[in-house]
C-alpha cells in the first residue's frame, strides 16, 4: 500500500513545527513526510539581529535539518519548490546549483498527498527606487551574517583612521528603515556590539562613533505596541544616540543617500530595510492559487487555500481574514506557531474524514528587546480583554521564553530543556561577539 505523502514546503518556525509534529505522530511506516527547504539550517527569525549585530554566533543556536529529521521521522530535501502541478498532485523543485554555478540536482518533480507551504516572508521594498540595489535585508541568516561582515568592515576602517588621527572625523553611519520589532531591536543591539569591540583589537572605537538614524513612515515607532510603551523605547533609543524620524517616507536609495519626501538626504554607510513583509515573487498565482497582490497565498478559516482543498498555506506567506475581522492575522511569530499547531490537527482530520476546525489567532501580545538595555511589551493580548503592559526584567524573562518555547517545540522537552540550560552556561562563556 503506497505511503500518505504530506510535502511540507519552508523549514521556518511554522513549518519545522509542523513537520516535528507529524513525524513525532506518524512516522515512516505509512506515511511519507517531506520538508521542502532552500536553506541546511534553521534559525529563529526574530533572532536575525542579533546574528546581524554580531551579539550571537549562530553556528551555536541553528539546528541542521538532516540530523533533525532523522530524530524526528521526515525526510529533509535541500531545494526550492518552482512551482505546483495541482492536476498531477505534484511540485515541481528547482535545479540545485553549487557556489561554483555548477547544477548538482537537476529540476524534477515530488508528488504529494497534502501540500503545505511555510515559506514564510520576505521584505517589502514597496517598488521604492534604489532598494534593492542598496539596502540590506535581514530576511535570513545569510542576509544577516552580509551585514555584520560589512558592519565589521567600517567600524575597522573608522578605527583605523582614529588610531592614525585621534581628531578624525571617522563614524559608522547606519540608517534602519522602519520602525517595527525588527528596525527598533537592530538599532538597540548595534549600540551593544559596537560597546564591546574595544574587547577585540578596536580598542579606540566604541558606540560613540556610531551614528544611527531610524526612519518610520507611520507617527510612531512600533504601531504593535500601546502608545505608552513605544515612548519608552523611543526614550532609551534616544538616550542611546539614535536619531528617529517618524512620519518620514523614503522616496529613493542611492549608494551614499537616502533621499525622504521631506527633501532631506541622510548619509549612510549601511542601508537596511525593514519596513513590511510580502511573500515571495514565486508564489503569485502559484498552481492557479488565489494569491493577493503582495504575494500571499489566500486561506480559509481551516487555513486550505481557497482554490484546494489538499493544499494548505501557514505563517507571514498566508493571507487570513478570520470571521469577524476586517484585518488579515499578523505576520508573527506567534501566528505561524499556532497555524503549525491547527494544521497538524486538521490534516489529521482530512485523512480520517473528519471535519475540520477553523483557526483561532490568540493574540499573546507583542514584545520587543532593546538588547541587554531595556525590553518592552504587552502581554495576554484579548485574553483578558485588553493588554498588560511590560517592562524590565519581566518582560526579558518573557522575551526569552519565546525562544525556548519554539526550542522546545522543535527538540522535545528532554533534548530542548538541555539546550536551554546549555545555552545558560554557553552565554558566560563565549565571546560576547561573533567577528568572523
Amino acid at each position: 500500500m503506497k505511503n500518505t505523502q504530506i510535502v511540507v514546503v519552508g523549514g521556518g518556525a511554522g513549518g519545522l513545527e509542523l513537520v516535528t509534529r507529524l513525524g513525532a505522530k506518524y512516522g515512516r511506516s505509512q506515511h511519507d513526510i517531506l520538508l521542502v527547504e532552500r536553506n541546511l539550517t534553521h534559525i529563529w527569525k526574530p533572532l536575525l539581529h542579533e546574528v546581524a549585530a554580531g551579539s550571537l554566533d549562530a553556528n551555536l543556536d541553528e539546528v541542521g535539518y538532516r540530523s533533525h529529521c532523522h530524530r524526528w521521522g521526515y525526510r529533509f530535501f535541500y531545494g526550492a519548490m518552482e512551482s505546483i502541478d495541482r492536476a498531477a498532485r505534484a511540485i515541481v523543485i528547482a535545479p540545485l546549483i553549487d557556489e561554483d554555478g555548477r547544477e548538482l540536482i537537476g529540476r524534477h518533480r515530488t508528488g504529494y498527498d497534502y501540500l503545505v507551504i511555510a515559506t514564510g516572508s520576505i521584505t517589502n521594498d514597496f517598488g521604492t527606487p534604489g532598494v534593492v540595489q542598496n539596502c540590506l535585508f535581514l530576511d535570513d541568516r545569510t542576509q544577516a551574517d552580509r551585514f555584520r561582515n560589512k558592519l565589521l568592515n567600517h567600524c575597522l576602517r573608522a578605527s583605523r583612521a582614529l588610531s592614525e588621527n585621534p581628531q578624525a572625523d571617522a563614524f559608522v553611519r547606519i540608517a534602519i528603515v522602519g520602525a517595527g520589532a525588527t528596525g527598533v531591536e537592530l538599532a538597540a543591539e548595534l549600540y551593544n556590539a559596537a560597546s564591546a569591540l574595544r574587547y577585540y583589537g578596536l580598542e579606540v572605537f566604541d558606540e560613540s562613533r556610531l551614528k544611527v538614524t531610524l526612519i518610520e513612515a507611520g507617527p510612531r515607532i512600533l504601531p504593535a505596541l500601546p502608545e505608552r510603551l513605544a515612548d519608552a523605547a523611543r526614550e532609551e533609543l534616544e538616550a542611546l544616540g539614535v536619531r528617529i524620524l517618524t512620519a518620514t517616507r523614503v522616496m529613493s536609495v542611492s549608494p551614499e543617500w537616502i533621499q525622504t519626501q521631506n527633501g532631506e538626504s541622510i548619509a549612510a554607510d549601511l542601508k537596511v530595510w525593514a519596513a513590511g513583509v510580502r511573500g515571495a515573487d514565486y508564489l503569485n498565482s502559484i498552481g492557479d492559487l488565489e494569491t493577493t497582490p503582495s504575494c500571499q497565498l489566500v486561506v480559509r478559516p481551516t487555513l486550505q487555500t481557497t482554490r484546494d482543498d489538499r493544499i494548505f498555506a501557514l505563517g507571514d506567506c498566508c493571507y487570513c481574514v478570520l470571521p469577524g475581522s476586517d484585518r488579515p492575522v499578523p505576520p508573527r511569530a506567534q501566528a505561524a506557531h499556532q497555524m503549525a499547531s491547527t494544521v497538524f490537527h486538521n490534516l489529521g482530520r482530512l485523512m480520517r474524514g473528519k471535519p475540520l476546525r477553523a483557526y483561532t489567532y490568540t493574540d499573546r501580545g507583542s514584545l520587543v528587546s532593546l538588547s541587554r538595555y531595556s525590553t518592552v511589551g504587552s502581554l495576554m493580548g484579548n485574553l483578558v480583554g485588553g493588554r498588560m503592559a511590560i517592562e524590565g526584567r519581566l518582560a526579558r524573562f518573557v522575551y526569552m521564553s519565546l525562544y525556548r518555547m519554539h526550542l522546545l517545540a522543535i527538540h522535545g522537552w528532554l533534548r530542548g530543556m538541555a539546550l536551554i540550560l546549555i545555552g545558560h552556561v554557553a552565554r558566560i562563556l563565549r565571546p560576547r561577539l561573533k567577528l568572523h
